[in-house]
């Protein structure tokens, strides 16, 4: 992919749309990055976009701004980073700057907390809709073993309260020895 000034632009209009639009945090802007950059640019796979997405859920920071530096990484280097930090953080900037201003009257005025209150119902849709597509998609390909850990993640930290932290560990762990096997059994049978 040739860049050139037009992809730093279509990345910057697409990193500022999907952020000024986004309530509700990272785990929202996901599904949205997905279906912009895989589904309707075709510039990432639906895969390595999963793969994106885990990168960034399991790094320090915001993910929609993690998730923006590995997409601009991928798509453009250095600069494309630049342009979808930029991008994904300038309109929750500009919204903060604004409310900041205004923060006594939207604080006291219930139409603003009614709102509000009524975003959340929409969240809890978008990250329900992300966890649906996201699992569908990994019991598409027929691997048992990620259906396994997804299964035994939920039991552990929703019924037993562990350490989401630990989780994450374990479950890198797990992935690095699994690829680690099927790597070598790809070699075996002569696959590149």
């Amino acid at each position: 992919m040739k860049k050139d000034a037009k992809l730093y632009l279509k990345l910057f209009t697409s990193t500022f749309y999907l952020s000024a639009f986004t309530f509700g945090g990272g785990y929202v802007i996901i599904p949205l990055m997905k279906k912009k950059f895989a589904d309707d640019l075709h510039w990432i796979e639906e895969k390595e976009m999963l793969d994106l997405t885990a990168i960034a859920q399991s790094s320090p920071g915001p993910i929609a701004v993690n998730a923006a530096i590995l997409i601009g990484y991928r798509l453009a280097g250095k600069l494309g980073t630049l342009v979808t930090i930029i991008g994904t953080v300038l309109p929750p900037l500009i919204t903060l700057s604004i409310i900041s201003l205004f923060y006594q009257a939207f604080a006291t005025n219930t139409w603003v907390a009614a709102l509000l209150q009524g975003m959340q119902s929409g969240v809890a849709a978008v990250i329900a809709d992300v966890v649906f597509s996201m699992a569908s998609g990994i019991i598409k390909e027929k691997k048992w073993l990620p259906v396994l850990i997804m299964a035994a993640v939920f039991v552990a930290s929703y019924f037993f309260n562990v350490n989401i932290i630990l989780l994450i560990l374990i479950c890198g762990a797990i992935g690095a020895v699994s690829s680690h096997f099927e790597e070598k059994r790809k070699k075996e049978r002569g696959v590149e």
